[in-house]
C-alpha cells in the first residue's frame, strides 16, 4: 500500500466519523425538541387552569357584585322616595303651623317657633343626604349632558373631582395671564385675539357645568358666584364674534390689560382661600366640599380682608369699561351691535360683584358690632 492509499484512507475515515458525529448530533436534538416542548404545554396547561379557577371566582365575585347593585338602586329608590315625601308634609305642616300663629297662646307660639327651627334644620340635613343619591339633573345639564347620572356616590371620588376642579382653576388661571400678556404687548393679532377668547369661551363653560356637577353632588355654592361664570360666558362669546375694526381696536388694549389684572388677583385669591378653607375645615367650620370663588364671601374675613381693595378695584374698572363701550356705541363710526352688548354686560358684571361683595362686607361689619355689643 502507497501513502497516497494511507492519506485516502485516513481522509475517508475522518468523512465516515464526522458523518456519523452529525447524525448522532440531529438524533439527540430530535429528542431534546419534544421534551422542551413537552415541558412548555404542562406550563401552558397549568396557567390555562389557574386561569380556569380565578375565571370561576371572578363570576362568583360578579354575581355578588350586581346582587349588591341592584340592592344598592333598591335603596336608593327607597330613600329618595321617603325624603320627597318627607319634604312635601313638613313644606305642608309649615304653612299649617303659619296660620296658627296669630291665635296662638304664647306657650303655642313657642312651640311653633321651636317645630319651624327643627323643621329647618331637618332640611339641611335632607340636603346632605340628597348629595350622596342619584337625582334629576337641572336644566343646564340636561342641555349639556343629557340625563346622565352624575352623582359620586363615595367621599373619596368627591373630594377628588372637587380637588380637579380646583387645578383646572388655577391652571387655566395662569394660562390666561400669559395669554393676555403676550397678547397685550407681543402678538398683535387678531388670530391671537381670536385664540385667546375662545379660550375664555371654553373655560367658562366648562367652569358652569363642573360646578353644576358639583352642586348635584352638595357642594353650596349659589347666589351671584354661580351666575357670574354665566354671564362671563356670554361676555367672551360676544367678544370673540366681535369683527376686527376701529371699535375693536380702540378696547382692545383696555380689555387686555383688564384681563392681566383679572387673573393675577384670581391667582392670589387662589392661593390664598386655599388656606384658609383649608384651615376651616380642619377646624370643622366649613364643608370638605365649599370650593374657592372669584368673589368675597363671609367666612374670608379673617385673614383675606387685604384682597378686598384689588376686589373693588376690579368690580370699579368693570364699570369703566361698561363707560367706554357705552361712549363707543355712541360714536359715529360704530356699527357693531357687540359694543353695546358689551357694555350692558360689564355692566351687569360691576352691579352683581360689587352689590354682592357690599352685602358680604356690610353683614360681617353688622355681625362684628353685635358681638361687641353683647360683651
Amino acid at each position: 500500500m502507497t501513502a497516497r492509499d494511507d492519506v485516502s484512507g485516513a481522509r475517508g475515515a475522518r468523512a465516515r466519523g464526522g458523518a456519523g458525529g452529525g447524525s448522532a448530533r440531529r438524533r439527540a436534538g430530535r429528542v431534546a425538541r419534544p421534551r422542551a416542548m413537552r415541558d412548555q404545554l404542562e406550563r401552558s396547561l397549568g396557567e390555562w387552569r389557574e386561569l380556569e379557577e380565578e375565571f370561576r371566582q371572578l363570576q362568583e365575585t360578579h354575581k355578588v357584585y350586581r346582587q349588591k347593585l341592584e340592592e344598592v338602586t333598591s335603596l336608593q329608590t327607597a330613600c329618595s322616595s321617603s325624603i320627597h315625601r318627607q319634604k312635601k308634609t313638613l313644606r305642608d305642616l309649615k304653612h299649617s303651623l303659619q296660620r296658627c300663629k296669630p291665635r296662638a297662646s304664647p306657650e303655642e307660639f313657642a312651640l311653633i317657633q321651636e317645630i319651624s327651627s327643627q323643621i329647618k334644620e331637618r332640611q339641611n340635613v335632607f340636603f346632605d343626604m340628597e348629595a350622596y343619591l342619584p337625582k334629576r339633573n337641572g336644566l343646564y345639564l340636561n342641555l349639556v349632558l343629557g340625563n346622565v347620572n352624575v352623582t359620586l356616590l363615595s367621599n373619596q371620588a368627591k373630594f377628588a373631582y372637587k380637588d380637579e376642579y380646583e387645578k383646572f382653576k388655577l391652571y387655566l388661571t395662569i394660562i390666561l395671564l400669559l395669554g393676555a400678556v403676550a397678547c397685550r404687548f407681543f402678538l398683535h393679532y387678531r388670530v391671537t385675539d381670536e385664540v385667546f377668547n375662545f379660550l375664555l369661551v371654553w373655560y367658562y363653560c366648562t367652569l358652569t357645568i363642573r360646578e353644576s356637577i358639583l352642586i348635584s353632588n352638595g357642594s353650596r355654592i349659589k347666589g351671584w358666584w354661580v351666575s357670574h361664570h354665566y354671564v362671563s360666558t356670554f361676555l367672551s362669546g360676544v367678544m370673540l364674534t366681535w369683527p376686527d375694526g376701529l371699535m375693536y381696536q380702540m378696547f382692545r388694549s383696555q380689555f387686555l390689560a383688564f384681563s392681566i389684572f383679572q387673573s393675577c388677583v384670581q391667582f392670589l385669591q387662589y392661593y390664598y382661600q386655599r388656606g384658609c378653607l383649608y384651615r376651616l375645615r380642619a377646624l370643622g367650620e366649613r364643608n370638605h366640599l365649599d370650593l374657592t370663588v372669584e368673589g368675597f364671601q363671609s367666612w374670608m374675613w379673617r385673614g383675606l380682608t387685604f384682597l378686598l381693595p384689588f376686589l373693588f378695584f376690579g368690580h370699579f374698572w368693570q364699570l369703566y369699561n361698561a363707560i367706554t363701550l357705552f361712549r363707543l356705541s355712541r360714536h359715529k363710526e360704530c356699527k357693531e351691535w357687540q359694543v353695546f352688548v358689551l357694555a350692558f354686560t360689564f355692566l351687569l358684571l360691576f352691579l352683581g360683584n360689587f352689590l354682592t361683595t357690599l352685602k358680604v362686607v356690610h353683614t360681617k361689619l353688622q355681625k362684628n358690632k353685635d358681638k361687641v355689643k353683647k360683651l
